[in-house]
This record gives C-alpha cells, structure tokens and sequence, in this order.
C-alpha cells in the first residue's frame, strides 16, 4: 500500500511539473469576431503600426497587404524569396510575391521572427495563415473565450 501511495504523489507531481512546464511554455492571445465565422488579432509587423489580421489556417501564407508592405519594408528586415502563383479564395489565380519579414507581433505578447508573407495588393485584409501560425506550433483555437493558444513564442518587450 505505502508503494501505492508513493507511486500516485510521484505521478502527481510529475504530472503538475509537466503542467506547469507546458503553460510556461505557451502565450495567450485574445481574438475578436468582425464578421460571420471570421476571427481577427491584432498585430505589428516589423514593429510598424498596429493592424489586423484575419486567423485563417487555410490559407499558406501569412498576408500583408500593399499598404502595410509599403509601411515595413526596410531591406534590413524585408527580404524577396520568390514569386508563386496563388488560386484565390474566388478560384482566380494570380502572381504574388513572397519575403521575408524580420518579426511579427501577435496580440501584442507573441512575436514571431523570420515569417515568410505574401503581399496582396491593394487594401485586402491581412491574413494570418500557416507559415506564421507552424511556427507557434502545437497551437489551439478557443471559441469561449475566443483565445489563440500559441507555443514558442518570444515575449515581447
């Protein structure tokens, strides 16, 4: 019985260790709906100015739009990797090109360096997509509250 015991508090502990080592190890995120079924994060890249991104992890690329590109591209942290043809959302193809960004900020406590994004132009909305969110890999999307859960990130300071 005395093993018993001691076996259930050693699990128990290690158990709580493990716990505590995963939540020290993950960022929380708040998001906000803006429209029907779509959820929104704030976000800087590069620290620029703060601005939206649509969450969507259908897309492949994270998005920026011309405005912001315009707004952050400083080569000592943009830098061209390569044109692709992307099929959009509406079954139109069309020639974007990819860089590579220094940083980008998540919810004002997660950043995320060296992401590579499409830039889409004209006012589109950003897009938070896989090649930002693999990076924070394992990471989870609450409905209530509406909370991203993001591993690896880097505070920010």
């Amino acid at each position: 019985m005395f093993f018993v015991k001691t076996a259930f508090l050693c699990l128990l502990i290690s158990f709580n260790a493990f716990a505590a080592q995963q939540d020290a190890s993950t960022t929380e995120v708040s998001i906000y709906s803006k429209e029907t079924a779509t959820f929104y994060v704030k976000g800087r890249v590069n620290g620029g100015k703060n601005t939206e991104f649509m969450v969507d992890t259908g897309s492949g690329y994270a998005t920026i739009n011309t405005r912001v590109f315009e707004e952050i591209n400083d080569p000592k942290k943009v830098s061209f990797i390569k044109t692709v043809l992307a099929v959009m959302a509406d079954g139109s193809n069309i020639s974007m090109p990819i860089y590579r960004i220094a940083s980008l900020n998540i919810g004002g406590n997660c950043v995320i360096e060296d992401i590579d994004v499409a830039v889409l132009p004209g006012q589109t909305r950003n897009i938070l997509g896989l090649s930002a969110l693999k990076k924070v890999a394992p990471f989870s999307f609450l409905m209530e509250p509406p909370t991203l859960i993001l591993s690896h990130c880097r505070v920010a300071g």
